[in-house]
C-alpha cells in the first residue's frame, strides 16, 4: 500500500471551472480524450463513428472555456429507420445508469394537427396519397419547439404537444410535461430543420444501409402498426422520397455521423469511457 500522500500524486485534481484557466485545461484534456475515443472506435469491427465535424471539438471546446450555465442540447437526426430512436434510448439508458440527469424528446410531438385535413379525405393514407407531405418543414410546429428547446436549455421545465399515433392526426398542445434535465436529447427528423438546428450543442447524425431501413421500416410497419404490406411499401416509397430531400442533406452539418447498424454495446462502452475521463477529475 502507498502511503496516502503518494497516493494523492496519482491523482488529476479538478481544475477550478469558475476560471477561464481551469475551463481551458479541462477542454484541453477533453480535446486529447476525444481523439482516443476516435482511435479506439476505428478498431472494432463495426465502428460506431463514420465521420467528425471538422470544427466540433472546436466549438465543443469553446463552450466548455465560455462556462456557459445553459443545459446541453444533444441533436439526433437520420432518415427513418435509421436506428436514431434506438441509439438516443441507448444514450438516455447508459447516462441514467451513471446517475446523469438525461431528458430525451421527440420531434414528432411537434407534427401539426392535421385531423381535418384527414376528416375531409378520409384516412391519412388517402390524404399522403393526394399529396400531403408529411415530413416537410411546413408540417412541423417549427416555432413551438424552437421555444420550448430554449426554455429547456435555459433550465425551465415546459409542456409538450403530444401528436397522436392512431391516425387520427390529432395533435393535444401542452399535452405533458418535460423537465428541463443538465442532458437533453432531442430525437427526430425536425431537429436540423432550419429556425431550429442552431440551438443544439451537439448535432448527430444517424445513417444506415438503405436495403436494412427498408426491412426495418417495412417489418415495423405490418408488425407494429397492422399495416398491409402493399400500404407498407407505398408509404416506403414516400418517406425514402422525403427522407432524401429533408434529411439526407444535414449529413454535412452533423458535428458527429453514426452508424445505426453498429453494436449497441459498442456505444455504451464509448459513453461510458467519456463519463469516466471527464469524471477522471478528483
Amino acid at each position: 500500500m502507498l502511503p496516502l500522500k503518494e497516493k494523492e500524486i496519482d491523482r488529476i485534481f479538478k481544475p477550478d471551472l469558475t476560471s477561464r484557466s481551469g475551463r481551458e485545461l479541462l477542454a484541453f484534456y477533453l480535446q486529447a480524450k476525444f481523439r482516443q475515443i476516435c482511435l479506439f472506435d476505428k478498431k472494432q469491427d463495426v465502428p460506431i463513428i463514420n465521420a467528425v465535424n471538422s470544427g466540433f471539438v472546436n466549438r465543443f471546446s469553446r463552450r466548455i472555456i465560455e462556462g456557459t450555465q445553459r443545459h446541453m442540447l444533444v441533436g439526433v437526426t437520420g432518415e427513418s429507420a435509421s436506428g436514431k430512436s434506438t441509439i438516443c434510448r441507448e444514450i438516455k439508458r447508459v447516462i441514467e445508469e451513471l446517475s446523469m440527469p438525461v431528458t430525451v424528446l421527440s420531434t414528432d410531438n411537434y407534427f401539426n394537427d392535421i385531423s381535418d385535413l384527414i376528416k375531409k379525405y378520409g384516412s391519412f393514407d388517402s390524404l399522403r396519397d393526394n399529396g400531403y407531405d408529411v415530413d416537410a418543414p411546413s408540417s412541423f410546429q417549427l416555432d413551438v419547439l424552437r421555444n420550448d428547446l430554449i426554455n429547456l436549455a435555459e433550465g425551465i421545465d415546459i409542456k409538450a404537444p403530444m401528436y397522436l399515433p392512431n391516425g387520427t392526426g390529432v395533435s393535444v398542445p401542452e399535452a405533458f410535461e418535460v423537465k428541463s434535465q443538465k442532458i437533453i436529447v432531442v430525437e427526430g427528423i425536425a431537429t436540423m430543420y432550419e429556425n431550429v438546428k442552431d440551438v443544439f450543442d451537439i448535432k448527430i447524425y444517424v445513417e444506415t444501409d438503405n436495403n436494412l431501413r427498408k426491412t426495418r421500416f417495412i417489418s415495423r410497419a405490418v408488425e407494429e402498426r397492422n399495416q398491409s404490406v402493399d400500404n407498407a411499401l407505398k408509404h416506403w416509397n414516400y418517406i425514402a422520397q422525403a427522407g432524401e430531400k429533408y434529411v439526407k442533406p444535414f449529413r454535412k452539418e452533423a458535428d458527429l455521423v453514426l452508424n445505426g447498424n453498429s453494436n449497441l454495446k459498442h456505444l455504451a462502452q464509448i459513453l461510458e469511457y467519456i463519463y469516466d475521463i471527464t469524471n477522471n477529475f478528483q
